[in-house]
């Protein structure tokens, strides 16, 4: 399906010159103010926990974001009969979300399964009110010793492009491995910074191409490579993971597919851009970018010029991403790969 072109709906050109804020409304609800301080840089709020050592705000308008990041996974999974996850688990009992973020998935997760204890870790508290009896949202770094003394059933992760350094996941994976039940899964949903066009219609210097060039080149400079997608399901088999299975996906950006399903993903994944386009670009950008570090004025004029791109119902880009979900081998598989690891001792003819 992923492979395949997004047909156009030929009927938003007869009444659309761009896009407005009709077109994108949905059932996002705004978000609270937090009571949570962070630090403050370039006018956002960056969590505390590990200062200067992820890129993404930790305030209102990146939590929105996230929120309509998770409704477009959502929705583009909407047929399936778990679009939480694919991993096949029928009654999960522990359950980890890693980077909760906003908290959508982990809440979600523990409505569906009121029996599962389901735990979200994050660096900055999720501005939640209210959570389900099963759930609990912790703030902690991951790449600490992980203490939590039952083996979880599944461990999730999304949205965490650019998070660590190569040796940083190689430890976050190893911690899942070691943290999962036998026979348990992980589950890891990530997108692709560069958008595409299927069709021509995106310009030759689109500046959304531009800016994710940027991003990706900029994170590379940090050392915190954004090209978590493509390498996600290769660190899975490193650290021991097998039956791992995959999923492509593509978002669009704006409402102008013809399937009503990538409609209302577009619709979304726009909401999810324009709240969310200045907090992936100002850190990474300010600090990182090449062939020097950009002003932040530099980046609000980017964003001017992307916001422009992105209401044009005439360009048709989208992004790229991949579900990749694998499991922990059984105590019967390791047994028995143990065994046929072992040295063979050769048995001396009796005298």
């Amino acid at each position: 399906m992923s492979e395949q072109p997004i047909a156009v709906d030929p009927d938003f050109y007869a009444s659309h010159d761009a896009y407005q804020p009709s077109d994108f409304e949905s059932e996002t609800t705004s978000l609270a103010s937090s009571i949570y301080r962070g630090v403050m840089e370039n006018g956002r709020r960056y969590q505390t926990i590990k200062e200067g050592e992820y890129w993404a705000p930790s305030d209102e308008q990146q939590f929105e974001s996230l929120e309509a990041g998770h409704l477009v996974c959502m929705i583009l999974d909407s047929t399936s009969d778990n679009p939480l996850f694919q991993a096949p688990l029928k009654n999960p009992k522990h359950i980890l979300d890693l980077g909760t973020g906003r908290g959508n998935w982990a809440v979600d997760v523990a409505d569906m399964f009121p029996d599962a204890n389901v735990r979200g870790v994050d660096l900055f508290p999720p501005p939640l009110d209210w959570l389900p009896p099963n759930c609990v949202l912790e703030v902690d770094d991951v790449l600490q010793e992980w203490t939590w003394r039952t083996p979880f059933d599944l461990i999730h992760m999304r949205q965490m492009i650019a998070s660590f350094t190569s040796e940083e996941w190689a430890k976050v994976y190893k911690q899942c491995y070691d943290n999962l039940a036998p026979g348990g899964w992980i589950e890891q949903w990530e997108g692709d910074a560069v958008v595409r066009c299927d069709d021509n219609t995106m310009p030759e210097n689109c500046h959304t191409r531009a800016f994710g060039v940027a991003v990706v080149e900029a994170s590379e400079n940090w050392g915190h490579s954004a090209r978590t997608m493509s390498e996600m399901r290769r660190s899975m088999e490193e650290a021991g993971f097998v039956d791992v299975h995959e999923t492509n996906y593509k978002m669009p950006i704006g409402p102008w597919p013809r399937d009503s399903v990538l409609k209302e993903a577009g619709r979304l994944h726009y909401h999810q851009w324009a709240s969310g386009m200045e907090g992936w670009a100002l850190y990474l950008l300010t600090k990182y970018g090449l062939p020097q570090p950009w002003t932040k004025e530099e980046v609000l004029v980017l964003m001017a010029k992307i916001r422009a791109e992105i209401q044009n119902p005439r360009i048709h880009i989208y992004q790229r991403a991949k579900r990749v979900w694998a499991r922990k081998p059984t105590t019967e598989e390791l047994a028995a790969k143990n065994a046929s690891a072992a040295p063979q001792i050769k048995q001396e003819p009796a005298a």
